[in-house]
């Protein structure tokens, strides 16, 4: 793949995110087509939801995404020169049975204590600013500590001290802020809607992407299940079919383009891997991320198909993740509603097809 050489400060964010992220692809992309077979298998009634062979096949698939903070916790010690080990541990803190339990039926926006301190409590699970934000703070902690701590006393001073400045830290500091964040945009978003579901289309469909790269997309889930619970349907997800329709896209302009077989392999597992279980991170982080004029075209598709949608006001009338698998999200009492949303997905599609395949030199390669 074509790296982007720039030194400014984006440019490292997005390059120590996609360096993280690299060791992980793998196991995402597996698991993304596993959960993508196990969507179809209930459509066919082959699998039925509930039964003991769907909670495996459930549990086998997306358990990666449950565990993202302990996996990238893993691998942003390595990337930014801390324990790797200690960092998983902080992350796995995040995710033990008896803290979340301290959230009983409140959820997010629980309040417990600290030695006397308020802690607002949030779920951790499949989250990615608070990992990484954590474990790049801790890595200056560990460093001060790895130079200061005689090697006598390291094996037990060291991670004693790291995790009880770093798990208070990231549960009361760090971790908030990320999730907050991320109910602001979802707040933005319907405020967007009900004065320009146009402007909304263009942000969000061309924005997901940048929301999924940060994993404060999970925030605006609740305010799309919430709409469909209260109204029967939901404006906003029909935007995220745009982004991930518009990462299709730009895979396939890539696999028409490259001639690198194992660039035109990872493009081409993207195109299906989004396609059965609407899981992008792994094209996202492998592909995009690191090529800027890649990540452009899927966010100038994703807003274009976005502008269809909210011109016509496309809505979804459950709440689903978008793939080929879940279109009949789109089935409503308004029947142009489902062609409407094939239109808008097609332009996604098709333009990030044609830009991706603009952009992709015959050269380009996985890194």
């Amino acid at each position: 793949m074509a790296k982007d050489n720039g030194g400014g400060a984006v440019a490292r964010v997005f390059s120590a995110v996609s360096g993280i992220f690299a060791p992980l692809l793998p196991a995402m992309a597996g698991s993304g087509i596993l959960r993508g077979l196990l969507i179809l298998a209930v459509q066919l009634g082959l699998v039925g939801e509930g039964s003991g062979t769907y909670v495996i096949w459930d549990t086998l698939s997306m358990s990666v995404f449950y565990f993202l903070p302990v996996l990238l916790a893993f691998s942003a010690g390595k990337r930014f020169g801390a324990s790797p080990y200690l960092s998983a541990l902080i992350g796995a803190c995040l995710l033990y049975p008896d803290f979340i339990q301290l959230m009983g039926d409140i959820g997010n926006g629980a309040v417990s204590e600290f030695l006397g301190i308020p802690v607002i409590l949030m779920g951790y699970n499949s989250t990615v600013v608070p990992a990484i934000l954590a474990i790049w703070v801790y890595s200056f902690l560990y460093k001060f500590l790895d130079d200061r701590i005689p090697e006598t006393l390291k094996l037990v001073l060291l991670p004693a001290i790291s995790l009880f400045v770093m798990v208070p830290l990231t549960i009361m500091v760090i971790g908030p802020a990320g999730v907050y964040v991320g109910e602001g945009i979802a707040f933005v978003v319907n405020w967007l809607i009900e004065r320009s579901a146009i402007l909304a289309g263009v942000l969000v469909g061309g924005g997901w992407s940048v929301l999924v790269s940060m994993g404060i997309h999970w925030a605006v889930n609740p305010i799309m299940i919430n709409n469909i619970a209260q109204n029967g349907f939901d404006y906003i997800c029909p935007f995220t079919f745009a982004c991930n329709f518009a990462v299709i896209g730009v895979a396939l302009g890539v696999f028409l383009k490259a001639k690198n077989r194992q660039y035109k392999s990872f493009a081409m597992s993207g195109v299906v891997t989004i396609a059965l279980s609407a899981i992008i991170e792994p094209t996202l982080f492998g592909m995009l991320v690191n090529n800027k004029k890649l990540f452009a075209a899927q966010i100038i598709a994703g807003a274009a198909g976005g502008a269809f949608l909210g011109l016509t006001k496309v809505v979804a009338t459950s709440f689903v993740f978008g793939s080929v698998t879940t279109f009949p999200a789109f089935v409503s009492a308004d029947a142009a509603n489902f062609g409407f949303a094939m239109i808008g997905l097609a332009i996604s599609l098709v333009v990030g097809a044609v830009l991706g395949f603009i952009f992709t030199g015959r050269e380009d390669k996985l890194a």
